[in-house]
């Protein structure tokens, strides 16, 4: 039997709404010109309103009437953290909090609804299978915040989301049809449905993907969830794609791999080939020319996105990673880490030393982070030295190949990073410095980034360029570049790294190289687009 555990109670609660009918007069009056405030707002009265005792039935139809309203703040709050560089600063940090504990207070508030139902509250009992399916999305949209802004799950909002699946499942209410008249997709839900939409949204590196291939997934996991039947048990063919699990019994994971996770009653298995069948099917079909609403994609108009975006999905949720890649050597060695452009030229000619990054665990943010989650998250950039941006950080190498590697910071304070974000590379036991492009970030629980980084290749030299022509009147100053040389064996031609206003196709250049030699180029196209950086084709002209 599922065992919420939630505290009792109090009479004492005043909240300014205590039913549906006083909430709704409430929600007329909230202004929502100032996201900020009615975010504010909402989190206090609902926590209090979970405070309050009730008829549940009282409390159901107004926990249905606000979410409305809740999920309309939480969207427009949401998009403040879109594409930020983390560790987050103190101020988007305290709005990622205020964002999780809205969604965990409703997820609260239909447990309470729960625990009526489990104590023998007959009222909400023909309710059970939506009271499921609501605290279940609401876990699972706690969890995709998480994901979406680069930190790590709290394992317990896992073992939440597994506890309520498995009392439904033991409840029989796995497959029961619940209105959701928020969905856009699909009116009707089920507690498996729901379920499955969190285990593959978090399986899917939603962090890498736009806002436009987030609504694509959303829409395909709606039409594809009968495709996917939960099973006890699994057999594997060679060439299939692999079998997924997850284990119901306190895990503090999502999917898995089925051959890493140990056998076990609680443990559910989801057969993976018609799924995988069903993503090449539609890939092939768009390479063939077929527009996305033909192939039963949706109405979407960018097949490029949609290719783009099935790919890295058939990657993510039907491929063994462990054999898709050249393998990874672990290793406890370490490198010091660089990033911005000048910061990186100084090092590459010798002119950039460490500085030292202070410790903050005492300031109150730090304290703030432990009454809020029982933990330091990450220590507070605000207590950093003003020089900590041109410091070479120290990076334990976790393991590593010829492509990239994964690394975690040793310090939890230190500068933030972005996804494609370009950065240096100087390890402790050798001399060269390689250019790597950050592929994937995630702040750990333990408050330390965690990154994986993709190396550029060909040896890099320090340069600079100068606008010739027409163009001296836009770019009328030099900036620095990177210039990287060709790798003949792996027939890759030189190229050319350089900050983002200075690329143009055709546009006339002045290489400058450290010993002052100078050569006119002509740009040609954009090999890759970073986050801060353009990695561009030229030719000697």
């Amino acid at each position: 039997m599922l065992n919420l555990m939630l505290e009792p109670t109090d009479e004492r609660a005043n909240p300014l709404f205590r039913d549906a009918a006083s909430c709704r007069q409430w929600l007329e009056k909230l202004q929502l010109t100032n996201i900020q405030v009615a975010h504010s707002l909402l989190l206090t009265e609902i926590n209090e309103f979970n405070r309050l005792p009730m008829r549940n039935h009282d409390r159901l139809d107004t926990l249905e009437l606000l979410r409305d309203t809740v999920h309309y703040v939480q969207e427009e709050f949401a998009r403040r953290l879109i594409a930020k560089a983390i560790p987050l600063n103190e101020h988007d940090l305290n709005n990622f909090f205020s964002i999780l504990q809205l969604w965990q207070a409703m997820s609260l508030g239909y447990q309470r609804c729960l625990q009526a139902l489990i104590e023998g509250d007959k009222q909400p009992n023909r309710q059970g299978a939506m009271l499921c399916q609501r605290a279940m999305q609401y876990v699972g949209l706690a969890i995709f915040q998480y994901l979406r802004t680069g930190y790590e799950v709290d394992g317990k909002l896992w073992q939440q989301l597994h506890s309520f699946f498995s009392f439904a499942e033991s409840q029989k209410l796995l497959s029961e049809k619940v209105p959701d008249p928020l969905s856009k997709i699909e009116p009707r839900s089920t507690c498996q449905g729901t379920y499955l939409r969190i285990l593959f949204t978090a399986h899917a590196h939603i962090d890498e993907l736009s806002r436009m291939q987030l609504n694509m997934l959303d829409y395909w996991l709606a039409q594809w969830a009968d495709l996917l039947s939960v099973a006890r048990s699994y057999t594997s063919s060679r060439g299939d794609a692999p079998s997924l699990a997850f284990d119901l019994d306190g895990s503090p994971h999502g999917l898995q791999l089925a051959k890493k996770v140990k056998p076990g009653e609680t443990v559910r298995y989801l057969a993976m080939v018609p799924l995988s069948k069903q993503l090449r099917v539609k890939t092939i079909l768009l390479q063939q020319g077929k527009k996305p609403v033909q192939a039963e994609l949706g109405e979407f108009d960018d097949s490029r996105a949609c290719i783009e975006l099935l790919t890295l999905l058939h990657q993510s949720w039907c491929e063994d990673q462990d054999m898709r890649y050249v393998a990874r050597i672990d290793s406890e060695r370490h490198t010091q880490l660089c990033q911005k452009f000048s910061n990186i030229h100084s090092l590459l000619n010798g002119k950039l030393s460490q500085q030292p990054v202070a410790s903050a665990k005492d300031n109150s943010e730090a304290r703030k982070q432990i009454e809020t989650f029982g933990r330091v998250l990450q220590e507070s950039p605000a207590q950093k030295p003003a020089n900590v941006a041109t410091a070479l950080e120290d990076w334990r190498v976790d393991n590593e190949n010829i492509q990239g590697a994964q690394l975690t910071r040793e310090s939890t304070a230190g500068c933030q990073l972005s996804r494609r974000q370009l950065v240096a590379s100087r390890r402790e036991d050798a001399e060269t410095i390689v250019l790597g492009v950050v592929a994937w970030l995630k702040v750990m629980r333990s408050g330390q980034l965690r990154i994986g980084l993709r190396y550029l290749p060909g040896s890099v030299e320090p340069v600079s360029i100068n606008a010739t022509g027409s163009d001296k009147t836009e770019l009328s100053s030099a900036a620095v570049a990177f210039l990287l040389h060709a790798v003949p064996e792996l027939n890759i031609q030189p190229s050319l790294i350089v900050p983002h206003a200075w690329f143009k196709p055709d546009r006339q250049i002045e290489m400058v190289n450290g010993k002052g030699e100078k050569q006119n180029l002509k740009m040609g196209f954009c090999v890759e687009h970073g986050s801060d950086f353009d990695r561009i084709s030229f030719k000697i002209s």
